[in-house]
């Protein structure tokens, strides 16, 4: 293993140890009688997004395992900072949590010079719940083949080429930054407010490549428009397996994987926690529920409560220096 990165293959091997707890008793949140009333789960993006996809795929299975209904409460702004800060700040009665992603749970403490809530103190983690590794791509008529031939180009060509991301600070910007820093290369960041905007932003040829998820990027190379260069995890994906990774594409090992966390208040008892990491990663286990994962281009991961507390103190280190380097700040 990369000792300077959590590999997002290595947290998919450990799925199957927390797995084997979600068979157990329920334990002490069950003899004290919770839930006896709905269970809220806060997505701090709008409808549609990724984590707001995963949680209503998740949400039918999981209530049915708690015994009381699972309610979706979408509640977007600031990059996903408003909804993460209001989970943070609501009471830790085991009725509110959160399903949020890299930016407001890691990056946006070192992005922004002041955040209105800690992700590390004021939240607890429950379980990683999925990710979606992105997809580094260019129109297909553009000449260039490769991720190697796209490094080359740049560094033939130093200031000529633009890319698209989803926002300053998102995963498809600090990705394409880290790249930057492995290869010595330039580009123009190009921030766009979704996938798809980034792909037409490609397709218009006001910008050269990106790395998206590949649920935005795959339509349109069945389509013929754009051609796949590389996939941003450590191993081949299953649901991508004819794309290379970076380091097959002739690159640095390179990793980085859109990823979405179940979190809790900070004060919610420690039990409750326990009890909905167990049927989490037993829904995650669910063959209709990993076939309509997938079907959005999402590797269901699950593992315990310590392992999501690890890998997000991983990604905080290995994602600082990067977001540093890169000058990238949101006041």
């Amino acid at each position: 293993m990369n000792p300077k990165m959590l590999h997002f293959s290595s947290l998919l091997l450990k799925t199957g140890a927390a797995l084997a707890l979600a068979a157990t008793a329920a334990g002490a949140a069950a003899q004290s009688g919770w839930p006896n009333r709905p269970v809220k789960i806060v997505i701090p993006y709008a409808a549609g997004s990724s984590p707001d996809v995963f949680a209503r795929i998740v949400s039918d299975k999981l209530g049915q395992r708690l015994g009381q209904p699972v309610v979706i409460e979408n509640r977007a702004g600031a990059g996903g900072n408003l909804g993460t800060g209001m989970v943070a700040k609501s009471p830790g009665d085991g009725y509110t949590f959160l399903v949020s992603t890299n930016g407001p749970l890691v990056y946006n403490t070192v992005l922004y010079k002041k955040l209105s809530y800690d992700p590390f103190t004021e939240l607890r983690p429950v379980v990683l719940g999925g990710g979606q590794a992105n997809v580094c791509a260019v129109r297909a008529d553009s000449g260039i083949k490769s991720l190697s031939g796209l490094v080359d180009a740049m560094r033939k060509n130093p200031g000529k080429f633009n890319f698209s991301s989803t926002g300053v600070g998102s995963l498809s910007h600090l990705g394409i930054e880290l790249l930057k820093a492995k290869t010595n290369t330039f580009a123009v960041h190009i921030p766009y407010p979704s996938s798809p905007q980034a792909i037409l932003a490609i397709l218009q040829g006001d910008v050269q490549f990106a790395c998206v998820p590949a649920v935005a990027v795959i339509p349109q190379v069945k389509a013929g428009k754009m051609l796949p260069l590389a996939v941003s995890t450590a191993k081949r994906s299953a649901l991508t397996p004819d794309i290379p990774t970076m380091k097959e594409a002739g690159l640095p090992e390179i990793e980085n994987v859109a990823w979405m966390a179940v979190m809790a208040p900070a004060s919610t008892p420690t039990d409750i926690v326990q009890r909905m990491n167990r049927e989490i990663n037993a829904v995650l286990e669910m063959s209709d529920v990993r076939e309509k994962l997938h079907g959005q281009f999402m590797e269901p991961i699950g593992g315990s409560v310590e392992d999501l507390q690890k890998f997000m103190q991983q990604e905080l280190r290995v994602m600082t220096p990067i977001i540093k380097r890169s000058g990238a700040t949101i006041d």
